[in-house]
């Protein structure tokens, strides 16, 4: 089996690529931009995968809300052209999406179901939910993965850092935090992504499924934890998300069921791995980074 990675260098892809069976395609924004369809059919065509795992996005979420076409562009109509051409050449695409396909529902306070209906708040939210549509449309077989939150050791591509870096980078120098504690989700580490979406792909999942770590916290909770299992004690004060005052709205609740995943886990070829509760997947998480660190990786 031949596995394309699309966005093999950002922290998914980096702890994707290892584990995936067979011959893994990594590439790049420098082999297929999304924003360019022509990228598309000449690198696939050349490279000629089975499956094609799409980890690339745009993922400014506030810049969005200023570029909304650049946003629709990769998002939307570039996940569309990338169906299309896997629908034709008989390649399984395997889509990444977000907890920022809900929202709407200000009184949720349940974890979200894959049946549950969508509805974005910003304009990141609404073009991923638009390449959602348009991968199942155009190839119905399309494995679509919404996750959370997600942070891992390679940090987060182009957008320099993920949440747990940046609160300890903060911390390190001092800086008074302000985090906001109205927003509840379930980080998720990359590596239990990683791990249950090479179970998936082995398992020929067709369909939505959500995967995440276990639990829920606030940001501003999260922030706490690292701070509990790091030693540190900066100034760290919970704030509401208007006095943050973002850009970009985000969901007061989009914490998402795993309840499909365990399911399918259970009936599935390969067993799925549970996903662990989120503050047992951050030790781990800060001891892989004091690894790295430690030996310069």
């Amino acid at each position: 089996m031949r596995i394309a990675v699309l966005g093999a260098a950002g922290q998914l892809g980096r702890d994707l690529c290892p584990r995936l069976p067979g011959k893994v395609l990594p590439l790049t924004r420098a082999d297929i931009d999304l924003a360019v369809v022509s990228s598309i059919p000449r690198t696939l065509d050349a490279v000629r995968p089975d499956v094609l795992v799409n980890c690339a996005a745009y993922n400014w979420v506030d810049r969005a809300e200023a570029e909304p076409g650049v946003a629709f562009a990769v998002n939307g109509l570039g996940v569309r052209h990338l169906a299309t051409h896997c629908a034709a050449r008989g390649i399984r695409l395997v889509q990444f999406s977000t907890d920022y396909v809900f929202g709407l529902d200000n009184t949720r306070t349940t974890p979200l179901t894959e049946g549950n209906l969508p509805g974005p708040v910003s304009v990141y939210g609404l073009s991923k939910l638009a390449g959602e549509y348009f991968a199942r449309t155009e190839c119905p077989q399309t494995l679509v993965i919404r996750t959370c939150g997600l942070y891992g050791v390679w940090g987060s591509g182009g957008k320099g850092g993920n949440f747990v870096e940046t609160m300890l980078r903060l911390a390190a120098a001092g800086k008074a935090l302000r985090v906001v504690n109205d927003q509840r989700c379930t980080p998720s580490y990359t590596v239990d992504v990683a791990e249950a979406t090479v179970a998936l792909i082995n398992n020929n999942a067709q369909g939505i499924f959500h995967v995440t770590n276990a639990g829920s916290c606030t940001w501003y909770e999260f922030a706490l934890e690292i701070f509990r299992q790091t030693g540190l004690k900066p100034d760290l004060q919970p704030v509401t998300s208007d006095e943050f005052g973002a850009a970009a709205r985000r969901p007061r609740y989009s914490v998402l069921s795993n309840a499909k995943l365990a399911g399918y886990g259970q009936a599935g070829l390969q067993p799925v791995p549970p996903p662990r509760p989120w503050p047992q997947a951050l030790a781990a998480y800060l001891a892989e980074r004091t690894q790295r660190l430690t030996v310069g990786g």
